[in-house]
């Protein structure tokens, strides 16, 4: 099936269905990662399971995770389209454990609600042709999948964004609030003609296609992290993807035309800002921390945002956000999306609410960039 999990199964003799998961690795590291399923279970319908799930013993920086993983919830389908969540139980070190119940003979597991290249297509042929859209190549993933940029609006527009999703694979949140934000800026009303007289964005909207298509977790298909090492040039034979993304934003540069505001779409359990804090001039590094501030305020008053940004103290050095910041000078930012509850709605992370904060990020973007 389409962005399936690689795992392996079995049942014990009580009944009890577990499925054994395998780990993202990362290259010449001892990192590894977990987080990631899709897989569809067949059984006699109306039959009760439990289904065991692992393993999640994580390593990041030669550190094992906590026992418990953070996930509390798991999604689950009966015809692979209409989704609802069910909760999940620890189930012993680096284990979590779902009790199921069979309406009809299939049932689809995900971690969050899916979003694979196939709806990526769908999305791109549905705005494909739009005057305000040029869809375009900007590279090649490890295994020769075209990645394309994505232009919504006027490349002539007083300020230039720039989106990036899926760079995890296991992370579909991003897209489904890139397809809200889309649609609410081609729905040809007069406030969407106001948003895109102030800015324009370019998307790189699913950036580890070869992951998402292998279902995989974290890595691209030779170990690299595609959030990290942006403190330095991309290596095109290992992170294609990052290359390609980079050699656009330095186009960019050479035509007079910087990204004014660059997110990275992610998911996590916290769905905070990460906003890093470089070692760089203090006059650049506090006009960059006054606009995320200025970028959480408009996000808590005009979206559902209420998680707030990362402690004072806190770096990433390598990702995208501090990589872009020091070698650009771009203000760039990790926007995390809980993928176990959305605080601001007190409702669980479905796509539709993800599609929604998008919509309404549309506004939130051109009040940010107020005199």
């Amino acid at each position: 099936m389409e962005s399936g999990s690689p795992l392996w199964w079995e049942i014990d003799d009580a009944g009890v269905v577990h499925a054994h998961l395998t780990y993202d690795q990362e290259r010449l590291s001892t990192n590894r990662a977990n987080g990631h399923w899709l897989f569809r279970i067949e059984a006699e319908p109306g039959a009760d399971l439990t289904l065991d799930l692992g393993p999640f013993g994580n390593v990041w920086n030669g550190t094992l995770t906590n026992p418990v993983w953070e996930a509390t919830i798991t999604f689950v389908s009966d015809d692979g389209k209409q989704w609802r969540p069910v909760k999940l139980e620890p189930a012993g070190p680096f284990r979590v454990r779902m009790k199921l119940k069979m309406k009809g003979e299939s049932l689809h597991v995900a971690r969050l609600e899916p979003y694979r290249l196939s709806e990526l297509e769908r999305f791109k042929q549905e705005i494909a042709g739009h005057p305000m859209v040029e869809i375009r190549p900007l590279g090649q993933t490890v295994q020769g999948q075209e990645l394309e940029l994505v232009r919504v609006g006027n490349p002539a527009a007083p300020k230039q964004v720039l989106i990036r999703a899926r760079a995890h694979p296991w992370e579909p949140g991003g897209n489904w609030v890139v397809e809200g934000l889309v649609r609410r800026l081609l729905c040809g009303d007069a406030e969407a003609t106001r948003y895109l007289e102030r800015y324009c964005l370019y998307i790189q909207p699913m950036a580890n296609k070869d992951g998402v298509r292998r279902g995989m977790t974290r890595f691209n298909l030779r170990g690299k992290d595609l959030n990290r090492q942006w403190d330095r040039p991309a290596d095109p034979a290992l992170a294609p993807e990052n290359a390609a993304l980079e050699s656009w934003i330095e186009g960019q540069i050479a035509t007079n035309k910087r990204p004014d505001l660059m997110l990275d779409f992610h998911n996590d359990a916290n769905g905070t800002l990460h906003i890093s804090r470089p070692e760089m001039a203090p006059a650049a590094l506090a006009d960059y921390l006054s606009r995320m501030e200025r970028l959480e305020t408009v996000l808590r008053l005009h979206t559902w945002f209420t998680e707030g940004s990362s402690q004072s103290s806190f770096r990433n050095p390598g990702s995208i956000g501090e990589g872009l910041l020091s070698r650009y000078g771009i203000s760039a930012v990790v926007h995390e999306l809980n993928a176990n509850w959305i605080a601001g709605l007190n409702d669980y992370p479905y796509a539709r609410h993800w599609v929604s904060y998008g919509e309404q990020f549309a506004t939130a973007l051109f009040h940010f960039f107020e005199e």
